[in-house]
């Protein structure tokens, strides 16, 4: 009988079940070589970003005073001057992931170069974890960008958060600014914060500390839904960019009809118009 072949294989998955049980390898990040990254919580480490999905700032209509807000503030961080953490809260759609990828963009063509470091809402308690080597590249500066960021029941999760930008003992790195969106303001639902408030010995006190978790951030802006000339200028504003041939009453028609189909008026709904649209036409919606 041969046991060379058993006893082969019993080693390898001796080998493999050792090699899963082992301390995951970092990989390590060489900033230089790109303008983004993605988090990776396991194992831990930053994946390049190639090309960012991203449009131009200025194809982004009726969030004006938005887009200053959020312009000034990251150009100050990367002028070493001080800045705060923003919180872009409210209507789907509206463009606030959009904003901080176009804000990036147009401040590292126009000023000194900022690192934009994605990490998803799942790994935010590894947030201290992502920063240590960010503090450690003090020749760079870093935007850490979390998208759609809430807060559920039992989750704790937030803590890390709280203690990241304000509170810890270590607090955050000075070349690191934080900017996070969510269609919540205090980002946990209201009706979590309702039952805290009802079944507490002291209501106020029952909900200080998730909905202080908002507060840390110093700069909140505000995202509301769009009119229908704000949602048609959108429209607009697209398809001249991408030159569609489209008769402007007919464009105007189609965009209503639209929204109306969708029941709602937003940038994003104004996107996926331009997207359908131009599938019609045979064109190719290029950067």
């Amino acid at each position: 009988m041969n046991y060379q072949e058993p006893l082969t294989g019993l080693l390898e998955r001796i080998a493999r079940a050792l090699e899963r049980l082992s301390p995951s390898r970092e990989r390590v990040a060489d900033f230089g070589v790109a303008e983004a990254f993605v988090w990776h919580a396991e194992p831990q480490g930053f994946v390049s970003v190639r090309e960012v999905n991203r449009v131009p700032l200025s194809l982004l209509k009726g969030i004006e005073a938005q887009r200053d807000m959020l312009l000034v503030n990251t150009r100050q961080f990367a002028k070493t001057l001080p800045a705060n953490n923003a919180l872009l809260w409210g209507a789907r759609g509206m463009g606030k992931s959009s904003l901080v990828k176009a804000v990036h963009a147009e401040i590292c063509r126009s000023e000194t170069p900022l690192k934009l470091i994605e990490i998803h809402r799942e790994d935010i308690d590894t947030l201290p974890q992502c920063l240590t080597p960010l503090r450690e590249a003090a020749q760079h500066r870093f935007l850490v960008f979390c998208d759609d960021l809430s807060f559920e029941a039992r989750d704790t999760s937030y803590k890390s958060l709280k203690a990241v930008l304000e509170g810890g003992i270590e607090g955050r790195p000075e070349n690191v600014l934080f900017y996070a969106t969510s269609n919540r303001r205090h980002l946990m639902p209201r009706e979590m914060l309702e039952n805290k408030r009802s079944t507490a010995t002291n209501p106020s006190e029952a909900v200080e500390e998730k909905v202080s978790l908002s507060d840390r951030f110093g700069l909140w802006i505000g995202f509301h839904n769009c009119s229908q000339d704000d949602y048609l200028e959108m429209v607009g504003a697209y398809a001249r960019h991408y030159g569609l041939k489209v008769d402007g009453s007919a464009l105007k028609q189609e965009a209503l009809a639209w929204a109306a189909a969708r029941g709602s008026r937003s940038g994003r709904v104004a996107w996926q118009f331009i997207q359908d649209l131009a599938g019609h036409l045979g064109v190719k919606l290029d950067a």
